[in-house]
Protein backbone atom coordinates (compact mmCIF):
# COMPACT_ATOMS: atom_id res chain seq x y z
CA UNK A 1 0.00 0.00 0.00
CA UNK A 2 1.67 3.23 -1.18
CA UNK A 3 -0.33 5.28 1.36
CA UNK A 4 0.94 3.31 4.34
CA UNK A 5 3.16 5.23 6.79
CA UNK A 6 6.70 3.96 7.22
CA UNK A 7 7.28 2.90 10.83
CA UNK A 8 10.30 1.67 12.79
CA UNK A 9 9.76 -0.35 15.96
CA UNK A 10 12.06 -3.14 17.20
CA UNK A 11 10.94 -6.78 17.37
CA UNK A 12 7.41 -6.29 15.99
CA UNK A 13 6.52 -8.30 12.85
CA UNK A 14 3.40 -6.20 12.10
CA UNK A 15 2.34 -2.58 12.32
CA UNK A 16 0.43 -2.26 15.67
CA UNK A 17 -1.99 0.14 13.93
CA UNK A 18 -3.23 -2.74 11.76
CA UNK A 19 -4.67 -4.42 14.86
CA UNK A 20 -5.93 -1.29 16.58
CA UNK A 21 -2.95 -0.85 18.90
CA UNK A 22 0.04 1.46 19.19
CA UNK A 23 3.64 0.50 19.88
CA UNK A 24 3.70 2.25 23.26
CA UNK A 25 1.12 -0.27 24.45
CA UNK A 26 2.79 -3.24 22.77
CA UNK A 27 6.50 -3.01 23.64
CA UNK A 28 7.12 -5.08 26.77
CA UNK A 29 10.16 -6.73 28.34
CA UNK A 30 10.40 -10.28 29.67
CA UNK A 31 13.15 -12.78 30.48
CA UNK A 32 13.59 -13.53 26.76
CA UNK A 33 13.82 -9.91 25.63
CA UNK A 34 16.98 -8.52 24.10
CA UNK A 35 19.06 -5.51 25.06
CA UNK A 36 17.76 -3.49 22.13
CA UNK A 37 14.18 -3.43 23.37
CA UNK A 38 15.27 -2.33 26.86
CA UNK A 39 17.52 0.42 25.47
CA UNK A 40 14.68 1.56 23.17
CA UNK A 41 12.25 1.99 26.06
CA UNK A 42 14.80 3.81 28.24
CA UNK A 43 15.57 6.26 25.44
CA UNK A 44 11.99 6.77 24.27
CA UNK A 45 10.37 7.19 27.67
CA UNK A 46 13.18 8.55 29.87
CA UNK A 47 15.61 10.20 27.42
CA UNK A 48 18.49 7.99 28.57
CA UNK A 49 20.76 6.89 25.73
CA UNK A 50 22.59 4.07 27.52
CA UNK A 51 26.11 3.23 26.30
CA UNK A 52 26.43 -0.24 24.83
CA UNK A 53 28.34 -1.82 27.72
CA UNK A 54 25.91 -0.28 30.22
CA UNK A 55 23.07 -1.82 28.21
CA UNK A 56 24.72 -5.21 28.67
CA UNK A 57 25.15 -4.68 32.41
CA UNK A 58 21.61 -3.37 32.96
CA UNK A 59 20.19 -6.21 30.83
CA UNK A 60 21.49 -8.70 33.40
CA UNK A 61 19.62 -6.89 36.20
CA UNK A 62 16.39 -6.90 34.18
CA UNK A 63 16.82 -10.60 33.40
CA UNK A 64 17.38 -11.37 37.08
CA UNK A 65 14.20 -9.50 37.97
CA UNK A 66 12.00 -11.11 35.31
CA UNK A 67 13.32 -14.59 36.08
CA UNK A 68 12.67 -14.06 39.78
CA UNK A 69 9.19 -12.54 39.52
CA UNK A 70 8.10 -13.76 36.07
CA UNK A 71 5.83 -12.05 33.59
CA UNK A 72 6.50 -8.93 31.58
CA UNK A 73 7.95 -5.59 32.63
CA UNK A 74 6.46 -2.37 31.29
CA UNK A 75 8.30 0.91 30.86
CA UNK A 76 7.50 2.24 34.35
CA UNK A 77 8.67 -0.95 36.00
CA UNK A 78 11.83 -0.89 33.89
CA UNK A 79 12.57 2.60 35.19
CA UNK A 80 12.14 1.45 38.80
CA UNK A 81 14.64 -1.39 38.26
CA UNK A 82 17.09 1.07 36.72
CA UNK A 83 16.66 3.75 39.40
CA UNK A 84 16.92 1.23 42.24
CA UNK A 85 20.23 0.00 40.85
CA UNK A 86 21.86 3.18 39.51
CA UNK A 87 20.03 6.17 41.03
CA UNK A 88 18.92 5.23 44.56
CA UNK A 89 17.76 8.29 46.47
CA UNK A 90 18.18 10.55 43.45
CA UNK A 91 15.09 10.02 41.32
CA UNK A 92 12.77 8.41 43.89
CA UNK A 93 12.76 7.51 47.59
CA UNK A 94 12.13 3.78 47.46
CA UNK A 95 15.74 2.75 48.00
CA UNK A 96 18.57 3.99 50.28
CA UNK A 97 21.18 6.06 48.50
CA UNK A 98 24.24 4.17 49.71
CA UNK A 99 27.43 5.19 51.46
CA UNK A 100 28.08 8.47 49.61
CA UNK A 101 25.86 11.35 48.56
CA UNK A 102 26.99 14.60 46.93
CA UNK A 103 26.07 17.66 48.96
CA UNK A 104 27.99 20.53 47.38
CA UNK A 105 30.91 21.14 45.04
CA UNK A 106 33.00 23.95 43.63
CA UNK A 107 35.71 23.80 40.99
CA UNK A 108 38.00 26.78 40.27
CA UNK A 109 40.24 27.01 37.23
CA UNK A 110 43.83 28.19 37.62
CA UNK A 111 44.46 30.01 34.35
CA UNK A 112 48.23 30.00 34.89
CA UNK A 113 48.66 26.26 35.44
CA UNK A 114 45.52 25.06 33.64
CA UNK A 115 44.59 22.93 36.62
CA UNK A 116 41.33 22.72 38.55
CA UNK A 117 41.04 23.11 42.31
CA UNK A 118 38.06 21.14 43.60
CA UNK A 119 36.32 21.40 46.94
CA UNK A 120 33.40 19.01 47.42
CA UNK A 121 31.20 18.14 50.35
CA UNK A 122 29.84 14.61 50.50
CA UNK A 123 27.87 12.67 53.06
CA UNK A 124 29.74 9.50 54.02
CA UNK A 125 27.32 7.21 55.86
CA UNK A 126 25.75 10.32 57.35
CA UNK A 127 29.04 12.07 58.20
CA UNK A 128 29.73 15.25 56.24
CA UNK A 129 33.20 15.22 54.68
CA UNK A 130 35.01 17.96 52.80
CA UNK A 131 37.17 16.62 49.97
CA UNK A 132 39.80 18.69 48.18
CA UNK A 133 42.06 17.95 45.24
CA UNK A 134 43.90 19.61 42.36
CA UNK A 135 44.03 17.97 38.91
CA UNK A 136 43.98 18.81 35.17
CA UNK A 137 40.15 18.62 35.07
CA UNK A 138 37.14 18.51 37.42
CA UNK A 139 36.48 14.77 36.93
CA UNK A 140 40.11 13.91 37.59
CA UNK A 141 40.07 16.13 40.70
CA UNK A 142 36.86 14.52 41.97
CA UNK A 143 38.30 11.03 41.58
CA UNK A 144 41.58 12.11 43.15
CA UNK A 145 39.65 13.48 46.15
CA UNK A 146 38.05 10.07 46.74
CA UNK A 147 41.38 8.32 46.30
CA UNK A 148 42.48 10.42 49.27
CA UNK A 149 39.99 8.35 51.30
CA UNK A 150 41.85 5.20 50.31
CA UNK A 151 39.41 4.26 47.53
CA UNK A 152 40.94 2.73 44.39
CA UNK A 153 39.09 4.23 41.40
CA UNK A 154 40.01 4.12 37.71
CA UNK A 155 37.67 5.53 35.06
CA UNK A 156 37.53 3.33 31.95
CA UNK A 157 34.83 5.14 29.95
CA UNK A 158 32.75 8.28 30.21
CA UNK A 159 29.69 9.37 28.20
CA UNK A 160 27.37 12.35 28.62
CA UNK A 161 24.37 13.83 26.82
CA UNK A 162 21.58 16.36 27.28
CA UNK A 163 18.20 14.86 28.14
CA UNK A 164 16.13 17.80 26.93
CA UNK A 165 16.63 21.01 24.99
CA UNK A 166 16.73 24.50 26.47
CA UNK A 167 18.65 26.28 29.21
CA UNK A 168 16.95 24.36 32.04
CA UNK A 169 17.53 20.92 30.51
CA UNK A 170 19.01 18.08 32.52
CA UNK A 171 22.09 16.13 31.57
CA UNK A 172 22.88 12.44 32.01
CA UNK A 173 26.39 11.15 32.65
CA UNK A 174 27.59 7.55 32.54
CA UNK A 175 30.89 6.46 34.06
CA UNK A 176 32.42 3.01 33.70
CA UNK A 177 34.94 2.51 36.50
CA UNK A 178 37.18 -0.11 37.96
CA UNK A 179 36.84 0.03 41.75
CA UNK A 180 38.75 -2.38 43.96
CA UNK A 181 38.91 -4.89 41.11
CA UNK A 182 35.23 -4.54 40.11
CA UNK A 183 34.26 -3.07 36.73
CA UNK A 184 30.84 -1.42 36.84
CA UNK A 185 28.85 1.59 35.69
CA UNK A 186 27.53 4.60 37.56
CA UNK A 187 24.85 7.02 36.37
CA UNK A 188 24.18 10.62 37.32
CA UNK A 189 21.44 13.07 36.35
CA UNK A 190 21.60 16.80 37.06
CA UNK A 191 20.99 20.20 35.49
CA UNK A 192 24.80 20.61 35.52
CA UNK A 193 26.79 18.17 33.41
CA UNK A 194 29.72 18.43 35.82
CA UNK A 195 27.55 17.58 38.83
CA UNK A 196 25.91 14.79 36.82
CA UNK A 197 29.38 13.32 36.29
CA UNK A 198 30.21 13.63 40.00
CA UNK A 199 26.97 11.81 40.78
CA UNK A 200 27.84 9.09 38.25
CA UNK A 201 31.16 8.50 40.02
CA UNK A 202 29.35 8.30 43.37
CA UNK A 203 26.78 5.94 41.84
CA UNK A 204 29.60 3.60 40.81
CA UNK A 205 31.22 3.86 44.25
CA UNK A 206 27.95 3.05 46.02
CA UNK A 207 27.29 0.11 43.71
CA UNK A 208 30.79 -1.23 44.40
CA UNK A 209 30.10 -0.96 48.13
CA UNK A 210 26.80 -2.85 47.72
Amino acid sequence: DQNQVVWTVPYLPIDPGDVGRDYQAVVRVNSQSGKGGIAFLMKRDYSLDLPRRLQVEFYRHVQDYTEKFGGEVDSQHLWKIFADEYLPGEEHNLSPWGRFKLRDSRADNNHETGEVSLRAQVSDNGTLRTLEAVAPGPIEAFISAFQGLGLDIKVLDYVEHAMETGESSRAAAYVEAEIAGQVLWGVGIDSSITRATYKAVISALNRAER
